[in-house]
């Protein structure tokens, strides 16, 4: 009798490649604009219009004004950030629930990123005191990159069984920072040796916003080519068009949230370490400017390094993950995060090998936590629904996002010290931790009807 070789894993592992470089194509936006360059130079462009000068900085309290509001140009890329986070916690549901009807996956996320890069392509034509297209594109182009990651995250389900799910997610994440570190480095050597090219500093700063928006572009057009299309799976009945059949998959979906109750508690959980987690990342580089006086030269460093030693770190946690299981290094990891933000507080000032140190255990818990979350929430979600159960998860991530950046500016307000600031944010770990240990992972599958890992 003849057999014939099952194929399904080969292919499975090629789509699982191609994946794979969406993660390399749009960290370009996430590090080089969104993390380093975007918000000193908006401040500085939009403090030229308040009439602060060229040399406007984070203390600039003149204000600019938006939509007949009066703001701080100091300020404004933070309350940009903010509107795109609120924006995206409205939308991302319904984009959500229009991919699964859509069975276009790969194409939502194509259009998604190509419209994200275009408009993050137009920070280039933000110099003198030209602000406002700039405040217009960074908005827009982050929604779209929320949108396209959507459909992404849903992809993942269609491309990998359960078991392999936490290392693709781990290889995705990995080269994720792979590509946006190379990139940035590239940029960064750009803007610091811009003499040397024949350019002032400003052009090598729109430059290297011109080309985070060239590499997110390009680069995607690798997994639209590879990665295919599925039909939708198990949506609910509905009648009307495609937006109207969204806005009712979506509420349908919120009212058997009740039914999945492991999956609503991991999303608690996820809402607040997630919350830590990025509010570490975002205010590392003030802590170690403003507290620990540190120079830019030490703080550049500090971002690479970082950007680095996390695609180890995603690899890492992937790997222990196949033997002891991602809820076990969720958890651990989680506990990582709070002895870090602890040590963090006590770190002296001007010594360079202890903050390279915790940022070296910062990048090595970040990777591992944000890859094996997204892998592990797949497990949680009914057949047919990626799409809208990961806009929920994105919605969870960018709705409440400000929550650790509130905390951490009101308690500097208090102490007048960044220490207490930062080593305050165990609050979002601690209530993680606790809405973690309350899951019960085998239970929330097979709420699902996914099939359970031999090793959750």
């Amino acid at each position: 009798m003849n057999t014939i070789a099952d194929l399904s894993p080969l292919n499975r592992r090629a789509e699982q490649r191609a994946w794979n470089w969406y993660d390399w194509a749009n960290s370009a936006f996430y590090t080089t604009t969104l993390t380093v360059l975007f918000g000193p130079f908006m401040i500085t462009v939009a403090g030229r219009a308040a009439g602060c000068g060229d040399s406007a900085d984070d203390t600039c309290s003149k204000t600019v004004s938006v939509l007949g509001l009066h703001l701080a140009a100091g300020s404004l890329p933070s309350y940009l950030t903010s509107f795109a986070t609120i924006a995206s916690a409205f939308l991302l549901p319904i984009v959500g629930a229009m991919v699964d009807r859509s069975g276009r996956k790969r194409l939502h996320m194509a259009w998604f990123a190509w419209g994200g890069a275009f408009f993050a392509a137009l920070l280039f034509f933000m110099h003198g005191d030209h602000w406002q297209l700039g405040a217009v594109a960074v908005v827009v182009a982050s929604i779209l990159a929320g949108c396209s990651l959507v459909s992404y995250y849903a992809i993942l389900v269609d491309i990998s069984v359960e078991h392999e799910r936490d290392t693709v997610s781990a290889r995705g994440w990995a080269f994720g920072y792979l590509g946006g570190g190379l990139l940035l480095v590239l940029n960064l050597v750009m803007v610091e040796l811009h003499d040397s090219f024949g350019i002032d500093k400003e052009l090598a700063v729109r430059l290297s916003l011109l080309t985070a928006a060239l590499w997110w572009a390009g680069f995607t057009i690798i997994p639209v080519l590879r990665l295919r299309d599925r039909p939708p799976r198990d949506v609910v009945p509905e009648s009307g068009g495609l937006v109207h059949r969204s806005f009712g998959q979506l509420w349908a979906t919120l009212k058997d949230l009740r039914n999945y109750p492991m999956t609503m508690t991991f999303l608690i959980a996820y809402l607040f370490y997630n919350d830590g987690i990025q509010t570490v990342i975002g205010s590392a580089a003030i802590y170690g400017s403003k507290q620990l006086h540190f120079g830019d030269t030490v703080l550049i460093g500090a971002i690479l390094l970082i950007q680095f030693v996390a695609f180890g770190g995603a690899l890492l946690f992937g790997r222990i993950a196949r033997t002891h299981g991602a809820y076990r290094c969720l958890v651990v990891g989680t506990v990582a995060w709070m002895v870090i933000v602890v040590l963090a507080m006590f770190l002296p000032e001007k010594n360079i090998a202890l903050f390279l140190a915790i940022g070296v255990a910062i990048a090595l818990v970040m990777g591992g936590t944000q890859a094996l979350s997204r892998s592990f929430y797949s497990l949680f979600i009914p057949a047919g629904r990626a799409g809208e159960y990961y806009a929920l998860y994105n919605a969870c991530e960018r709705g409440t996002s400000w929550f650790g950046t509130l905390l951490f500016g009101v308690v500097f307000q208090v102490t007048g010290s960044y220490r207490p600031a930062i080593v305050s944010l165990i609050v979002f770990f601690a209530l993680g931790l606790f809405f973690l240990l309350r899951l019960d992972p085998e239970r929330g599958i097979a709420d699902a009807g996914n099939r359970t890992p031999a090793i959750v």
